[in-house]
């Protein structure tokens, strides 16, 4: 294994719901994430030894996003079909979301041929994605646009039905962390949106995300983006066969450092390939959590970086979430293969 099971049982996947799930093939499905719905936080269950942590990951005091934030919930359109000879997930039929599966996602040749391809898709839709994005566009047209050419191409919207979430692709815009569920909202001029794209082809996933400019944006949202991205980039320049994976974090959080923004730590990358979220947890904070890159290994590296609050405030959708103070709030992510010479970045075009 690729990560100590101490650090895979404190966090959450960078795609989850009410509730985080550790997943075997053999084993039930402890709930160490839960969702309170009177005071709209995550939280999370810690052993004693890290309970001082608490209060620095979340703030208990009680919050009305409605009352707060200025990004709104829309109408949320019914779920797209899927044609029928397209393979679907295991966990399609399932509202529970899988969790994090035992084991890194480790490929022979054949595997890599399938994740390059995944992962390839997966960049071209994002691009297309992203050459949507445009004052007065809603968030469900970049959804259907999205959707479209996916199964187009013969692949599956991994997202769409992933523990009951009803679309197939995230939009987050502005003060959204991640996981922003499209809707009927329109999106205005100045601001920043998230697109996040995984689709299943073939039997693997391809996972990826970018933050977008709508029209006119301010300099210091243009300046937070471009410090994510930075992160993001010297994040896989320092991975290769035997490297630590705590080496992520701290080359992430000492970028976001030098510029005075949080990194979010209640979201993290993943173990990625046959299945959509695996071994090992990627944390994109200082750590000092065990494990090293393997050769061969496909894993996701998507840090999320806001100009104020850290702490992560749900909305009643039980996906959305967004930052506590309506800071806003940039995210990157690529899916890599760790080769002899460093690592391959999987979705580009």
């Amino acid at each position: 294994m690729a990560m100590s099971s101490s650090s895979v049982s404190l966090l959450k996947s960078s795609f989850m719901g009410d509730r985080f799930l550790r997943s075997s093939r053999h084993q039930s499905l402890p709930q160490l994430f839960t969702y309170r719905q009177r005071i709209n936080h995550v939280s999370m269950q810690l052993p004693r030894s890290l309970s001082g942590l608490t209060n620095l990951l979340f703030n208990r005091r009680n919050i009305d996003e409605d009352a707060l934030k200025r990004l709104k919930p829309g109408i949320v359109s019914p779920r797209r079909k899927v044609p029928k000879d397209i393979t679907n997930p295991p966990y399609v039929k399932s509202r529970v979301p899988p969790g994090i599966t035992t084991g890194p996602e480790v490929h022979d040749e054949k595997g890599i041929e399938c994740m390059r391809a995944s992962g390839r898709l997966a960049a071209q839709v994002l691009q297309y994605a992203g050459s949507l994005v445009k004052p007065g566009i809603t968030t469900d047209e970049i959804d259907e646009a999205v959707h479209q050419m996916i199964i187009d191409n013969g692949a599956y919207p991994s997202p769409l039905g992933y523990g009951g979430f009803p679309k197939s692709v995230c939009t987050s815009v502005n003060e959204c962390i991640c996981h922003g569920i499209p809707d009927s909202r329109s999106l205005e001029d100045g601001d920043i949106i998230n697109i996040d794209v995984t689709v299943y082809l073939n039997g693997y996933h391809g996972d990826t995300s970018t933050t977008f400019f709508c029209g006119d944006v301010d300099d210091e949202a243009k300046k937070l983006v471009q410090v994510t991205k930075e992160s993001l980039d010297k994040a896989i320049s320092i991975c290769g066969p035997g490297v630590e994976f705590k080496k992520i974090g701290k080359t992430i959080h000492d970028h976001a450092d030098k510029y005075g923004y949080g990194v979010v730590e209640q979201f993290v990358g993943h173990g990625v390939g046959r299945v959509f979220h695996a071994d090992p947890v990627i944390l994109h904070r200082r750590n000092n959590e065990d494990g090293r890159m393997m050769l061969n290994q496909t894993f996701t590296i998507e840090p999320m970086l806001t100009m104020g609050s850290i702490n992560p405030v749900m909305w009643k959708d039980n996906w959305t979430v967004v930052t506590e103070d309506g800071s806003l709030s940039a995210q990157f992510e690529h899916t890599i293969l760790i080769t002899p010479g460093g690592a391959e970045i999987m979705t580009q075009c």
